[in-house]
């Protein structure tokens, strides 16, 4: 198992930091509305310090000028001879007037004992968000800033390079709108298989609950996760971290 080492820096200046982000983050892979440009970036996953799976990431435009964020995990090592698990998202969305307005969500888990389709449309004609969940279907109607479970973390991406310190999303998921806070912690080295970065460190925890997720994200490949930390309530640890990137330069 591979350790990675981070060092903390105080962030007194992190108002400063957020403020010029826009002036450190590297111009040839962002455009002026703050949207990446495409790209593919490959993660290992490890359970409590024992890698089991890896994580590809892509994201790129359609000739209609809407976007795609598509993320697939397989089980890998000893892990596939046990559990042949495959997760695929996809989050179909437009960026218009400055905002990212999802099209549709889509969840697949396939291939071990546990099988669970999602497809989620988001109707901003008729003010509808549609959900199937197993073949179950519901609805609820749209709010501004929705987002789904995956293209929210393009928007942390798209905030961060803007300068933006209010990290708050209302995100749709299983028939609900559930808000997810982020607060900034501060700057934080990095290192990972891919190289030497510097991160702003971000965490979102759960009220009541023991449940927090911690992102770094780099500040030379426009705020991009290198690195993303959930302990569960039963305090089970998971970890994704960067293995290897296409399309972005750094």
């Amino acid at each position: 198992m591979k350790f990675y080492h981070s060092t903390v820096v105080p962030a007194p200046l992190l108002k400063l930091i957020l403020l010029t982000v826009g002036l450190t983050a590297a111009a040839v892979t962002v455009a002026a509305d703050g949207i990446p440009q495409p790209f593919e970036a490959n993660y290992s996953l490890s359970v409590m310090g024992t890698e089991f799976a890896s994580m590809k990431r892509s994201f790129s435009q359609l000739p209609s000028g809407a976007y795609i964020y598509l993320s697939e995990t397989n089980t890998t090592g000893l892990a596939s001879l046990l559990y042949k698990d495959k997760v695929i998202e996809r989050s179909t969305w437009l960026f218009e007037d400055g905002q990212i307005k999802p099209v549709e969500y889509s969840y697949d888990r396939s291939g071990g004992k546990k099988t669970r389709n999602v497809i989620i449309e988001f109707d901003w004609n008729s003010g509808t968000i549609s959900t199937s969940v197993n073949g179950t279907a519901w609805h609820m109607p749209v709010q501004d800033n929705i987002m789904d479970k995956l293209v929210y973390q393009l928007a942390i991406m798209h905030d961060l390079v803007k300068g933006r310190q209010n990290i708050d999303y209302s995100i749709a998921d299983g028939g609900k709108i559930k808000n997810y806070h982020f607060e900034l912690i501060g700057e934080e080295a990095l290192s990972t298989p891919l190289g030497e970065f510097r991160t702003l460190k971000l965490v979102r925890q759960k009220s009541n609950s023991r449940d927090k997720t911690t992102l770094w994200c780099a500040k030379s490949l426009n705020f991009l996760p290198v690195k993303v930390e959930n302990i569960e309530k039963n305090g089970r640890k998971v970890t994704a971290v960067i293995e290897s990137l296409t399309g972005m330069t750094f």
